[in-house]
């Protein structure tokens, strides 16, 4: 036991630390809005849902999932940017979080100054796949047909500036090949296209084009990520293909409002690990071809800072400039 003495000594820290602890733990006094930028049943609005869920769980209030589509996801990320309730968190991807600020003039937010990246969420490699009645085999046989009829092939994807947009971009500028970029509002009409032969390839999620590639409407030729897909074995990553640098990832990550303590920061990032290492989220997560990939604030924050430099060197050597 303790003399006396000392006790009085210690007397300031022992109020101090409960009050401390009790100020953070009394947050959220309410719900909280867990902002999502893409419509419900999207893959990103999947991840938010399970890390919602446990957040309303550990934090014991409720976490409630708004959907604020639009604009590539800017809008909805937009929204938690300029949030100052102290009640707003939100997920969002790599458009919004390290493309945008190179391809829109006029962006309402800047990501570096207004949010804070609480951790990686889960990422996806993109899959080059072709309409099958294309004479090709594999990527070495695609580049060479494609230098062979140059400018007479066409690819899709989302939009220009999305994902699949500037890998193939990526892709032609390390080839030397020509195809004429074709933007869709969504995967949907790009891959029906693809397969009817209206187009002749794309560079999209593998959710996408996945049933399609199975039922051999679509044949895939490369995988972007670093590694072979487990829902894909059979193809080579780009890097196998001879394309060593070209790996990327579509990815998502926790986002909240700069200003945010970061007591609470850190625990935002332990507990979005908890949520999706369950086995229900793991399997959700393969099922779309995402892995997951959470860790902390200052990895993050570092690997988002080099997706900007690379891809930002890209836009800006592709002139892109896109409005709204």
């Amino acid at each position: 036991m303790l003399p006396r003495r000392s006790l009085l000594a210690l007397g300031p820290a022992l109020l101090a630390a409960p009050h401390v602890a009790r100020a953070e733990a009394a947050w959220p006094e309410r719900p909280v809005r867990f902002i999502v930028p893409f419509p419900g049943g999207s893959t990103p609005d999947l991840t938010g849902r399970f890390v919602a869920s446990h957040f309303s769980d550990v934090f014991g209030q409720p976490f409630v999932v708004e959907n604020r589509a639009g604009a590539g996801g800017n809008i909805g990320t937009d929204v938690v940017a300029k949030a100052n309730d102290g009640h707003t968190i939100g997920l969002s991807i790599n458009g919004p979080l390290a493309t945008a600020p190179a391809l829109y003039p006029s962006l309402p937010y800047d990501p570096t100054k207004d949010l804070k990246i609480v951790s990686l969420l889960v990422r996806g490699g993109q899959v080059l796949a072709v309409n099958p009645k294309l004479p090709v085999q594999d990527f070495a046989s695609f580049v060479a047909y494609a230098k062979a009829h140059p400018a007479e092939l066409t690819y899709g994807s989302v939009g220009a500036g999305s994902g699949g947009h500037l890998a193939m971009e990526d892709i032609k500028a390390r080839t030397g090949i020509r195809l004429e970029h074709v933007p869709y509002k969504g995967f949907g009409q790009a891959t029906l296209d693809l397969v009817a032969g209206r187009i002749s390839a794309t560079v999209a999620t593998a959710a996408a084009v996945l049933p399609q590639i199975r039922e051999g409407a679509l044949r895939a030729l490369a995988v972007t990520s670093a590694k072979r897909m487990p829902q894909l074995p059979e193809v080579p990553t780009l890097a196998e293909a001879g394309l060593p640098d070209a790996t990327s990832y579509g990815w998502q990550a926790l986002i909240v409002p700069t200003g945010t303590p970061e007591e609470r920061v850190g625990r935002f990032a332990r507990e979005a690990r908890v949520a999706l290492a369950t086995p229900k989220a793991q399997q959700a997560m393969e099922a779309s071809a995402f892995e997951v990939v959470t860790g902390t604030p200052e990895e993050a924050a570092a690997f988002v800072q080099a997706e900007s430099q690379r891809w930002g060197e890209v836009i800006r050597r592709l002139g892109l400039k896109l409005e709204g």
